[in-house]
């Protein structure tokens, strides 16, 4: 039998649902951030589980497409389709993936089957073009913001394809 979607709701700047779909889709896939009886989604997150054909989000009672909410999301938040590929190759990969505003990143990264609360985040992921620049001061920037958080930072390199690289950092004593 065919999974069916559930409904959420594209407000401001984030996506809310209220279904038990939705709250039981967080409780296997930790995807979201459960608030009492809603699950509010990131942009990233809603249109991973847009595409996957697993929610069908509407704004004022009309359905949007996945296309349209890409629009809009890229509208809103600097480097979308940028952190969009990398957190779907992520969890295509069988990573826990959560944002990580409060560490200064876009996301952090839990190590395969290792779950947030039970242990940290192995790293905090900066996504990034292949025709942007970085200078040494922002990489040291990003770096201090991995050290001080005790991860590893990863440097996701996103083509015009979408097509991800990793670049891993880690501190060394020698």
């Amino acid at each position: 039998m065919a999974e069916k979607k559930f409904k959420a709701y594209l407000l401001v700047n984030r996506v809310v649902s209220n279904t038990s779909s939705a709250i039981e889709l967080y409780s296997k896939s930790l995807i979201g951030e459960r608030i009492e009886n809603k699950v509010q989604y990131s942009f990233v997150e809603a249109l991973y589980l847009i595409k996957r054909g697993k929610m069908k989000l509407l704004k004022d009672n009309k359905k949007i497409s996945a296309d349209a909410f890409m629009a809009v999301a890229e509208k809103k938040e600097r480097n979308f389709f940028a952190k969009f590929s990398v957190y779907e190759n992520l969890k295509n990969s069988g990573y826990i993936v959560k944002t990580a505003l409060k560490f200064g990143a876009d996301f952090r990264v839990y190590d395969k089957g290792k779950k947030p609360g039970e242990v940290h985040a192995r790293w905090i992921v900066f996504p990034v073009y292949e025709t942007d620049k970085l200078t040494w001061h922002e990489f040291s920037a990003k770096n201090r913001v991995a050290h001080s958080t005790k991860k590893n930072l990863l440097i996701a390199i996103v083509d015009s394809e979408g097509d991800v690289i990793y670049y891993e950092v880690k501190w060394l004593r020698p």
